[in-house]
């Protein structure tokens, strides 16, 4: 089934190609659109390259629907990356699991208490 996209919306789509004018995307299955270089930004744009990669996923609003079906789309004033969360990393202690080893069976009856309750 084709999906409608409603103007203004902003929608995810994978990068497909980079050229000089501009950049395309895969929305879903049936869709596809093109974010011309001028819906870029409000600014010169020297390198498309330094905005995105081949097969990124990113954020893209909906301009309008052309005659053909493809979609002029824009990352204009969208947070068009979606980054990924860097938490710090976990380093393992000399004690490993032990910690929760003793006090799983503590936290497995406590639950089980309150689940009964």
């Amino acid at each position: 089934m084709m999906k409608n996209y409603e103007n203004g919306s902003v929608v995810l789509g994978t990068v497909t190609g980079i050229e000089d004018y501009g950049i395309f995307i895969k929305l879903d299955k049936f869709n596809s659109g093109l974010i011309h270089i001028s819906e870029i930004g409000n600014h010169y744009i020297k390198d498309l390259h330094n905005y995105v990669n081949i097969g990124e996923l990113i954020r893209v609003r909906i301009v309008e629907k052309n005659q053909d079906g493809t979609y002029k789309l824009s990352i204009k004033n969208v947070d068009y990356r979606i980054t990924k969360r860097h938490g710090s990393k976990i380093v393992e202690t000399e004690s490993g699991f032990k910690n929760l080893a003793l006090h799983l069976s503590y936290w497995i009856d406590k639950e089980l208490s309150l689940s009964k309750k």
